[in-house]
């Protein structure tokens, strides 16, 4: 059967990045460490090892995590689960990173150490970026390498920053991400820095792709890579709300606009600037999209699967499923059965 390929549009492609095959492109490998310190703050360490390890499942290889400690030895976190380190703390190592992180945690000890000064002062020599994780600032800032940069650490520790390091910009944001320092104060503020960094290290679409698939509520109407676009206006939500309740029977666009009191061309216009697509092909997409979700996390079959997203006709459906994803609904991979 020679079904035509067809594209997504920006929204949907960055949700699907992980299932379409011509989206398997060759990029370059970002490489991150994390130097573990006595107590780290291990929600923190796992908030941000999640978005990277499902960066690599998306896009395999995108990736390449390196773990650190002061003598390669076991580590214990501040929820005293103990962390074995897999890479030596060696020139060699550091010279192939692009970003170094200081994981920190609220009983890290506050006096630091000669040999983490004068680390940290050797990496900032090298084209290699620094962060810190809850109160990984104080290392950074103790060094010297946070002066006139922004930059976040645990409330408990702020007004100590902001007095041990004058020339610092100490903020109250969870995350901070300023030029090649970022650093994090919370658990949720280490999973925001790191996307960032992944979609400063690793690719646009692809930080979008992660963001999509660990945190829906937040990316669903908001793109990493266009911090400066508007947001998705009211009304434009309240239409998409509409279409995610309405897939087993679809609305037609005079229903949508005349929920939202307004004209089948104002919902024309705000797709168009907004989303850069039409409403059809949004609505569309969306539905092709959840089949798949719906296909990967249960036993439904495919009959069932095209009706419950608004396919009248089991063919169009698998020709339409083919030409998006590059193979049958048949074919598709099952994680629940």
């Amino acid at each position: 059967m020679n079904t035509t390929t067809r594209t997504f549009s920006r929204t949907f492609a960055d949700r699907n990045l992980g299932f379409i095959s011509q989206a398997q492109t060759e990029r370059k490998t970002s490489r991150v460490g994390f130097l573990l310190l006595e107590h780290f703050s291990l929600p923190c360490f796992t908030q941000a090892l999640d978005v990277l390890v499902t960066a690599n499942l998306i896009a395999p290889g995108a990736v390449r995590v390196h773990t650190f400690s002061h003598d390669h030895g076991e580590v214990i976190s501040d929820l005293g689960i103990p962390v074995r380190p897999d890479t030596p703390l060696t020139d060699i190592r550091l010279s192939d990173l692009d970003l170094m992180v200081i994981c920190g945690g609220l009983r890290a000890a506050r006096t630091v150490p000669s040999w983490l000064s004068a680390l940290l002062r050797k990496i900032a020599r090298l084209p290699i970026a620094l962060g810190g994780l809850w109160n990984g600032a104080w290392y950074l800032a103790d060094a010297g390498l946070l002066d006139g940069y922004r930059c976040a650490i645990h409330a408990e520790q702020r007004t100590a920053l902001a007095e041990r390091a004058p020339h610092a910009n100490v903020c109250h944001e969870p995350s901070v991400f300023d030029r090649n320092r970022m650093t994090s104060a919370t658990p949720n503020g280490a999973f925001d820095m790191m996307i960032h960094w992944l979609a400063h290290g690793a690719g646009l679409q692809l930080a979008d792709a992660v963001l999509d698939r660990l945190d829906a509520d937040q990316s669903k109407h908001r793109s990493v890579q266009r911090p400066q676009q508007p947001k998705v206006s009211k009304p434009l939500r309240e239409v998409i709300a509409l279409m995610e309740s309405n897939l087993e029977e679809p609305l037609s666009p005079g229903q949508l606009a005349d929920v939202v009191g307004l004209s089948v061309r104002q919902v024309q216009r705000l797709f168009k600037d907004q989303l850069n697509t039409t409403p059809q092909k949004y609505y569309f997409q969306l539905r092709i999209t959840e089949a798949r979700r719906l296909i990967q996390n249960s036993s439904a079959s495919i009959f069932d699967v095209s009706i419950a997203c608004g396919f009248v006709s089991c063919t169009h459906f698998s020709r339409s499923y083919s030409a998006f994803f590059g193979h049958p609904p048949s074919k598709e991979i099952r994680y629940e059965i």
